[in-house]
C-alpha cells in the first residue's frame, strides 16, 4: 500500500467516524439512546460476523478466548457505545467528538498503570495539554444538568473505550482475527444492550421510519464495521505514526460535519479547549509512534 493510499484511507476513516456524531443526532430524533446503541450492535455485528463467516473464518469456541472477547465487548461496544449515544443525545455533535477524542489520553495512562508502558517526556507534555483541554471543554457545561450528564457520559465512554483498547494489547487475541473479534463482541453487546434498553426505555418513543433506519444503517455499517476493516488493513501496512493519525483527525471532521449539517457553532471556550485536546493527542500519539518505530528499527 503506497503512502498516498495509506493517508487517503486514514482520512476516509476519520471522515466516516467524524460524521457519525452528527448522524447519531438524526437517529436520536426518532428513538432513545440505549435502544439506538443496541440496534447499532445488532446491525453492525450481523454485518461483520456474516462477512467473517463468508471468508471461511470460524467462530471462536475456546472459553478463554470468549471470556477475553466478552471483556472487550463489555468495555468498548457495550459501556462505551451506550454512554457515547447518551452523551451525543445531550450535547452538540462537534462538542461530543472533541470529548471522545480524549480516548488516546486515557489509553496512555491505563497502559502505564496496567502494563507498565513508558510515557516519554514529550508524551507527558501531550497528556498535560490534552487533559487541560478536557478541563477547559467540560467546565462551562457542568452548570446545566442536561449538558453535565452528557459530558460525564462522554468522558466515561472514552475511558471505557481506552480500557478495552489496552486490554486487547495486554491479553492474547492471536487466535481470533480482528474482523471476527469485533463481530463476536458486537453480538455479545447486542445481547446485553437490547434487553436492557427495552426494559429501561421501551419502544414507545421510537419512530420506526426511514428517518431512523437510514442514519442507523450508516452508524452501524460505514461508521463501525467498514471503518474497522479499513483500520485493520492500514495497521498491518502502515507505520505507527501513520496509523495513529485518525486519533486527531476524527474530532476535526466531527466539528466540521456538526457545523455543515446541523449548523452547530462552537464558542471561544470550546475552540480553545478543543485545540488543546487535539494538540495534546497529536503530541502524545506522535511521540509514542516514534518511540515504537525506534524500538522496531
Amino acid at each position: 500500500m503506497s503512502p498516498r493510499l495509506v493517508i487517503g484511507t486514514l482520512v476516509l476513516v476519520a471522515a466516516l467516524i467524524g460524521g457519525n456524531f452528527t448522524v447519531l443526532k438524526f437517529a436520536l430524533d426518532h428513538t432513545t439512546p440505549l435502544l439506538l446503541a443496541g440496534m447499532r450492535t445488532v446491525v453492525g455485528g450481523t454485518f461483520l460476523l456474516t462477512f467473517a463467516l463468508l471468508r471461511g473464518e470460524r467462530i471462536p469456541r475456546r472459553r478463554d478466548d470468549l471470556a477475553r472477547i466478552f471483556v472487550v465487548s463489555l468495555s468498548i461496544t457495550t459501556v462505551s457505545s451506550g454512554l457515547l449515544v447518551i452523551g451525543v443525545n445531550r450535547v452538540p455533535a462537534g462538542f461530543a467528538s472533541l470529548l471522545s477524542s480524549t480516548m488516546p489520553l486515557f489509553t496512555a495512562v491505563l497502559a502505564f498503570l496496567l502494563m507498565g508502558s513508558r510515557i516519554s517526556r514529550l508524551g507527558l507534555v501531550g497528556l498535560v495539554l490534552g487533559f487541560a483541554g478536557t478541563i477547559v471543554l467540560t467546565a462551562p457545561s457542568m452548570s446545566g444538568d442536561t449538558a453535565a450528564v452528557g459530558v460525564i457520559a462522554l468522558v466515561f465512554s472514552a475511558l471505557a473505550w481506552a480500557f478495552g483498547t489496552v486490554f486487547m494489547k495486554w491479553q492474547d487475541f492471536s487466535r481470533v482475527s480482528p474482523v471476527m473479534l469485533v463481530g463476536v463482541q458486537l453480538v455479545m453487546s447486542a445481547f446485553v444492550l437490547v434487553p436492557f434498553a427495552l426494559l429501561v426505555e421501551g419502544v414507545e418513543q421510537t419512530d420506526w421510519s426511514v428517518g431512523l433506519f437510514v442514519p442507523l444503517a450508516y452508524a452501524a455499517v460505514p461508521a463501525n464495521a467498514v471503518t474497522f476493516a479499513l483500520i485493520a488493513t492500514v495497521v498491518r501496512r502502515a507505520t505507527p505514526t501513520q496509523a495513529s493519525a485518525t486519533a486527531y483527525l476524527i474530532p476535526l471532521f466531527g466539528v466540521f460535519f456538526g457545523w455543515l449539517i446541523r449548523d452547530e457553532v462552537l464558542g471561544i471556550v470550546e475552540i480553545i479547549g478543543g485545540l488543546l485536546v487535539v494538540g495534546g493527542v497529536y503530541v502524545l500519539v506522535t511521540a509514542n509512534a516514534r518511540a515504537s518505530e525506534l524500538q522496531g528499527s
